[in-house]
């Protein structure tokens, strides 16, 4: 069994940074079906500006919004502005294509990739 690249939003950017909440990253519930995240996934997230790289699970935002949120402890890590790579993986035994979602600058998908 091996962990695998399973679902990616890339260079998504971070709208809001809420160190008063108990954790997590927020992000707009279209992206999650999109790519395939479930709520409450565990994720790995990185900041492309800074290099931090933490991990924390899911919440959905409305739909359509845009919204990437920094919740918690990880909105130290980041600003509102900063560019994020966010990355599901599963555990498999055999390989998988990941489903990656390129955004733009409002996190509006821009491109879908399988690989």
């Amino acid at each position: 069994m091996r962990w695998l690249l399973r679902s990616k939003i890339h260079r998504a950017t971070v709208t809001e940074a809420r160190l008063d909440y108990e954790g997590s990253i927020t992000i707009d519930a279209d992206l999650l079906d999109r790519c395939g995240m479930w709520v409450g996934e565990k994720v790995t997230v990185v900041c492309i500006e800074t290099g931090a790289r933490f991990e924390t699970y899911t919440l959905p935002g409305e739909r359509g919004s845009g919204i990437i949120a920094l919740n918690g402890a990880a909105a130290r890590l980041a600003a509102p502005g900063d560019k994020v790579i966010i990355m599901g993986y599963e555990l498999v035994n055999e390989p998988i294509k990941a489903k990656v979602l390129l955004v733009d600058m409002n996190n509006k998908v821009a491109k879908e990739l399988s690989y």
